[in-house]
């Protein structure tokens, strides 16, 4: 499987993403779930997910908007953004990057296509550090 061109950039924090239907792997680190709802189909013993940041989760009225007719990519990554600057959306970003400094986290999706997803956001996001 080719590397990822922006893994470097992650690789001193230790972030990843992988979908959540994998099986879980040794070296997932500390598991967290990044979606608002519940995987369809998942048993939450099968998820072996250690934490879950609904404050870090795209609305429902945004994901609604974003897989409605209407939402395009690049606006909802703008509109995200604004929702990441509420205080407990901070918050559990500087968490995730505690855990990161600390050793590798995985953070999960049942998205198909994370590259165009809240969690490509939450990479920039963890990659900037905080205030920035």
């Amino acid at each position: 499987m080719p590397a990822d061109p922006a893994e470097p950039a992650r690789s001193a924090r230790r972030v990843r993403v992988r979908r959540i239907y994998e099986p879980p792997s040794p070296d997932d680190g500390v598991r967290v779930l990044v979606d608002r709802l519940w995987p369809r189909g998942l048993a939450r013993t099968d998820a072996h997910i250690d934490e879950w940041p609904k404050a870090l989760t795209p609305s429902t009225e945004l994901r609604r908007w974003y897989h409605g007719t209407e939402g395009g990519y690049e606006e909802f990554r703008r509109r995200y953004r604004a929702e990441l600057d509420a205080p407990e959306a901070r918050a559990a970003l500087d968490r995730l990057r505690r855990l990161a400094a600390e050793g590798t986290i995985t953070l999960l999706t049942a998205t198909k296509e994370p590259a165009e997803s809240h969690t490509s956001v939450l990479l920039e996001e963890l990659d900037a550090g905080p205030g920035e």
